[in-house]
């Protein structure tokens, strides 16, 4: 199993379920509600996997990080980004300090 790919073809399958029936399709039913819906589960996983991750058990941490992860990418898929920009994004601060790349950010 290859990482990249899985989250590509999520990502992908995530994009093509803008305008699905809302009625056959968890994501399409997030899209017809609008962002606000995507960022409050965004908002309910990202508690969900602190929550786990003070337990400290390995299982519930993956399993709320995929939740996660699944509507942080139906996020982007909303606005028609995917997670490849992510990853563009990543690249392009590998081997950057982190205190230096945030400086840079909020220097503009």
């Amino acid at each position: 199993m290859n990482a990249a790919e899985v989250l590509q073809r999520l990502s992908a399958t995530l994009a093509s379920r803008k305008g699905a029936d809302p009625t056959t399709s968890y994501t399409a039913k997030l899209f017809a509600k609008g962002p606000d819906s995507i960022l409050k589960k965004i908002g309910e996983e990202s508690a969900e996997l602190i929550m786990a991750a003070k337990d400290g058990e390995a299982r519930p941490i993956i399993c709320e990080s995929a939740d996660l992860l699944y509507h942080l990418l139906a996020l982007l898929a909303f606005y028609d980004m995917g997670i490849d920009e992510v990853a563009q994004e990543l690249a392009r601060r590998e081997g950057v300090s982190g205190i230096d790349e945030k400086n840079a950010r909020t220097a503009k």
